[in-house]
């Protein structure tokens, strides 16, 4: 039987690459989007059969409790969890919206503790079960006008390496993906001509790219509590 992998944030940027990937790897997908309709596009896109779209905000709790257990039922135990829902709102913190601050922590960090936690109970009958949580080299040097979104992408880190421990005994696996300047929609607006000279590799990573290093993390069956960056060098540099 083909392995169940939920992609939360499937239906753009890393998350939807990844959900390529996996299928053409003969996985069974179940694509959560806060969206139904988004979700629907990228099951429609994907190959083979017997994917899922599912709408669901990942910082309700209900939510994710309802979603998760809809998914069992539907589609069976789950063996991979891609935590690539995120957003991001660049600004000083002095000139910062407290409901952003909010909105940032409880997407990006919040909604992937819910995710894990919700996901842990239905890995643990799988075979290589593993998670892999969608952080930022950001989380791991900071940036200037992206104090609230470098926390939340810090937190990500000392919340995989401690919840790996807490479940290598189970044999569930949880890395973390570091990426630097990939070309999405997050990143349409910036200046890639100036910024990819700071950047080694001289360019922006593609989608692709990021994707095949999920599915590195997901399928490398020794390998637990990391955190692979994947930015053209830029760490090197920051």
């Amino acid at each position: 039987m083909s392995r169940l992998a939920v992609v939360c944030g499937g239906s753009r940027g890393i998350g939807r690459a990844a959900c390529r990937l996996l299928a053409q790897r003969g996985c069974r997908l179940a694509v959560i989007s806060r969206h139904q309709d988004a979700a629907r596009a990228t099951v429609a896109s994907l190959h083979g059969a017997n994917h899922v779209a599912f709408s669901c905000d990942v910082s309700i709790e209900q939510e994710v409790h309802k979603t998760f257990e809809t998914i069992q039922k539907t589609c069976g135990n789950i063996s991979y969890l891609v935590n690539a829902a995120g957003i991001n709102r660049d600004a000083l913190l002095m000139r910062m919206k407290p409901e952003d601050m909010m909105d940032l922590l409880h997407t990006n960090l919040l909604g992937t503790m819910l995710t894990c936690r919700a996901a842990l109970r239905r890995m643990l009958h799988s075979q290589g079960a593993a998670i892999v949580n969608i952080g930022s080299v950001v989380g791991l040097k900071g940036n200037i006008g992206q104090c609230v979104y470098s926390a939340s992408k810090a937190g990500l880190e000392g919340f995989t390496r401690s919840l790996a421990k807490e479940v290598a005994s189970r044999n569930i696996r949880v890395n973390l993906l570091a990426p630097g300047f990939i070309r999405t929609d997050m990143t349409a607006g910036l200046r890639e001509d100036v910024l990819a000279q700071s950047i080694p590799l001289r360019r922006f990573g593609e989608l692709e790219e990021a994707a095949q290093a999920v599915l590195f993390l997901l399928e490398s069956s020794y390998v637990t509590g990391q955190v692979l960056v994947v930015d053209g060098g830029l760490q090197l540099v920051m």
